[in-house]
């Protein structure tokens, strides 16, 4: 397989559309086309990876966070970035990042703490917005059904766990077709009137140009009648952080140590405990300051993220316990779900899992 070809693999699970703004995220070294030998996937590329994947004849790295975050205006090698990605090109190997394109995937890294922390029925905490869109567009009738059906080939018409969802209405559509026309019905310089079916489908933004390829050829006439709105709905399974439930109630306490055992952490720093009984846990990998408000309006007991500061630990305003274990912490499951992903998808393939450290922070 080439890189190009296990990277739609990747984008199966984690779309790079879904990754948000400010990220640089897919293939950040290498050659798309070359011939991939082996898959090391890791939380983080530093150079002790590179060696890995030298060492294990890998020359794809799949990492979660991308090693090239902003850009680059020199490889002299002066900074940790540059030794990283001078080494993977002097050893031809390619990287590829996910990042938040799986932060905001439904089966991604949240759901996978959701899983090890034993939560169930996890729903997104933050769907994501203006995600949706919906097409309109009109056909003649006789060629409606094969129009939508090419539709929901392409990815349209999905609502939760449905498929293949439209609303069509029948109507009268006229035209003149002017002179250098070519219709499909009716003559040249003549007002036209057809039956035609009105046909709406919703799709996830990504999808755009596949949608109107579909249409496009599926579509009977020369000049296709359409509109592209995008929706104010959310979409319930895109989005970041998750919320889910546990089986049985626990003490704050308990649960905290639970968590802290579960996800092999050195501490957790937390705001005060209410003594109340955790049933609700909302969950977000890595930096999660942002959506604590969020976690509250959800009625989380417990909020468990990282990277909080000082005064992050205000928001919980005794409304819930806010609980910081780590950044590698709530994201080093991320390379055993990509392995999994992966081994499943492509079970002839070579997919290791790295076993390097790159937790940069210590503790006494």
């Amino acid at each position: 397989m080439t890189v190009n070809e296990i990277a739609k693999v990747l984008e199966e699970l984690a779309p790079l559309a879904h990754a948000e703004d400010f990220d640089n995220v897919g293939l950040l070294v290498g050659d798309p086309n070359m011939k991939v030998e082996g898959v090391l996937v890791t939380l983080d590329t530093l150079e002790n990876v590179v060696d890995e994947a030298i060492e294990k004849k890998c020359n794809l790295i799949v990492s979660f966070h991308p090693i090239i975050f902003k850009g680059l205006k020199k490889l002299t090698g002066s900074n940790y970035v540059e030794r990283v990605v001078l080494k993977a090109v002097s050893n031809n190997i390619a990287i590829y990042s996910m990042h938040t394109a799986l932060d905001n995937s439904k089966m991604g890294v949240n759901a996978k703490i959701c899983e090890v922390l034993g939560l169930k029925n996890p729903e997104i905490l933050i769907p994501k917005a203006k995600s949706i869109k919906k097409l309109t567009t009109y056909a003649p009738i006789a060629d409606a059904e094969n129009i939508k059906l090419a539709l929901f080939k392409a990815g349209a018409g999905n609502l939760g766990k449905y498929s293949n969802c439209s609303y069509s209405l029948d109507g009268i559509g006229s035209f003149k077709a002017e002179n250098g026309a070519n219709p499909a019905v009716g003559k040249v310089g003549q007002i036209h009137s057809e039956k035609e079916t009105q046909i709406n489908v919703v799709f996830s933004f990504e999808k755009e140009k596949d949608i109107l390829k579909a249409l496009f050829n599926a579509h009977p006439y020369e000049e296709v009648a359409y509109e592209v709105l995008t929706l104010e709905n959310t979409n319930k399974d895109l989005g970041m952080g998750m919320i889910g439930e546990l089986d049985t109630d626990m003490d704050e306490k308990q649960f905290l140590l639970l968590a802290k055992d579960q996800m092999n952490a050195s501490v957790v720093r937390h705001s005060k405990l209410l003594g109340n009984k955790v049933k609700k846990v909302a969950v977000l990998g890595g930096s999660g300051a942002f959506a604590i408000g969020a976690a509250k309006k959800a009625g989380a007991d417990i909020y468990v993220t990282a990277d909080l500061k000082y005064h992050d630990f205000y928001q919980a305003e005794d409304q819930l316990v806010v609980a910081d274990l780590g950044h590698f912490e709530t994201e080093q499951f991320t390379k055993d779900l990509l392995v999994d992903y992966l081994t499943k998808k492509i079970p002839n393939f070579a997919v290791s899992l790295s076993e390097s450290i790159t937790n940069p922070i210590k503790y006494l």
